[in-house]
């Protein structure tokens, strides 16, 4: 048996656990020593709840990254992201050193990572192998987040002087571009073609959707006793604030638009943040509105007929996983790139909110509320994304993209 570690780009949102939970639990179902590298306070709880090891903050002193936030908003694609993270050297050198420490200890015989620079970098470092579960558009082959423009702008900014020199102090080669670090000895990406379309030629394997729920959840009782005189929509936020100041990519925006165009709607409404705290502005919520925390993703996606979400990866593929269609208020162009793959595959809309002054979000609220009714009402988008669901389940999902990590593993051992 083969001793695995899971790593991450370490936030404190539920998009890259989703993915990597159900590939890291399929690999400890079939005998394998697993372990997942995210302590952040809501991916600790999803690994928890999968029963998986958690391999906790090595005590070595960090710092908090200086986020430059316009760049992660507006990025053009995902190297000029990074940027947004890893233009502080100091920063970068401590944050690899706690992923060199973390592989050390746990001597895997494969790190597993999605999206965690450092990580990927700490792996080339120690020459453990390296396989990577990514969605389309963070794969080097990828055109980026606005691939629907001809010409990446030239000059966007770059963390790859910074990495590069981090690299050279533990003997690794440098690269042109950060996200060439992305791109494992293995590279396997969420989705199919469709949904995260790359050149023929990348070195790539779809696995299509990868979505965590443990295998005896269940909707609670009083999700399963809304009435079915009206439909249900399922509106996730994700973490609504990042910071305790207002920034471009919260998501409080998603409920904001939700709560104005929905309150006074023929419909019943089920929030969730993923394990966040509701913001206290919102007080009680409007009557046909339902508030968790979490709920199972999967079974929720099956049993509401519209997600209205940020247009996050893992949220798209939930509900095109259960066919279910989508209306997407995306708040970053990584989450507008997923948001038009949906649109473009007939499965829903996007409403686009505009940025004010004060770093808060606006959104035409009848636009929205038309979208819902639209897409509530015409049979196209639900039979579209049930196309979409069905395509999705020949490509092996978790249990596939562990098969392959396995015999990856089982091919370097």
């Amino acid at each position: 048996m083969a001793r695995f570690l899971f790593t991450m780009l370490v936030v404190n949102d539920l998009g890259l656990p989703t993915r990597l939970v159900p590939i890291a639990r399929a690999l400890a179902d079939r005998g394998h020593e697993v372990a997942v590298f995210n302590p952040a306070p809501a991916p600790a709880k999803l690994i928890s709840e999968a029963a998986l090891q958690s391999i906790p903050m090595p005590p070595r002193p960090t710092s908090a990254p200086n986020i430059d936030l316009a760049q992660v908003c507006s990025a053009w694609d995902v190297d000029q992201f990074l940027s947004a993270f890893y233009q502080d050297e100091e920063f970068v050198r401590a944050e690899t050193a706690v992923h060199v420490d973390v592989i050390r200890e746990y001597r895997p015989d494969v790190v597993v990572d999605s999206f965690g620079l450092p990580a990927c970098l700490a792996a080339r470092t120690l020459k453990v192998p390296l396989a990577t579960v990514l969605q389309g558009n963070f794969h080097p082959a990828s055109h980026g987040f606005l691939w629907w423009e001809k010409e990446r702008p030239t000059g966007l900014p770059s963390a790859a002087p910074v990495i590069n020199k981090i690299a050279a102090e533990y003997g690794v080669a440098p690269v042109d571009r950060c996200v060439d670090l992305l791109a494992g000895d293995l590279s396997l990406i969420v989705g199919t073609p469709e949904t995260d379309p790359l050149p023929a030629n990348a070195n790539i394997t779809h696995v299509g959707s990868v979505v965590w729920q443990r295998g005896d959840a269940s909707l609670p009782s009083w999700v399963s006793a809304l009435s079915t005189d009206k439909p249900l929509l399922w509106v996730y936020s994700g973490n609504p604030r990042y910071f305790s100041a207002p920034s471009p990519g919260d998501s409080i925006i998603v409920i904001r638009a939700a709560i104005a165009a929905l309150a006074d709607a023929p419909v019943q409404a089920v929030l969730t943040t993923g394990y966040q705290e509701m913001p206290p502005e919102f007080g009680a919520l409007p009557a046909n509105f339902h508030h968790a925390a979490y709920l199972p993703g999967r079974a929720m996606a099956e049993r509401c007929e519209l997600m209205v979400h940020h247009g996050g990866h893992s949220s798209v593929m939930t509900g095109l996983s259960a066919g279910t269609p989508a209306v997407i208020i995306p708040t970053i162009t990584e989450r507008e790139s997923n948001a038009r793959r949906v649109a473009a595959l007939g499965a829903g809309e996007v409403v686009m909110p505009v940025n004010r002054a004060d770093g808060e979000k606006d959104i035409n609220v009848a636009d929205f509320g038309a979208k819902v009714h639209r897409v509530l009402n015409e049979p196209s988008y639900r039979v579209s994304a049930r196309r979409i669901a069905e395509s999705m389940r020949k490509f092996g999902g978790a249990k596939g993209a562990a098969e392959r990590i396995e015999q990856f593993a089982a091919g370097r051992a």
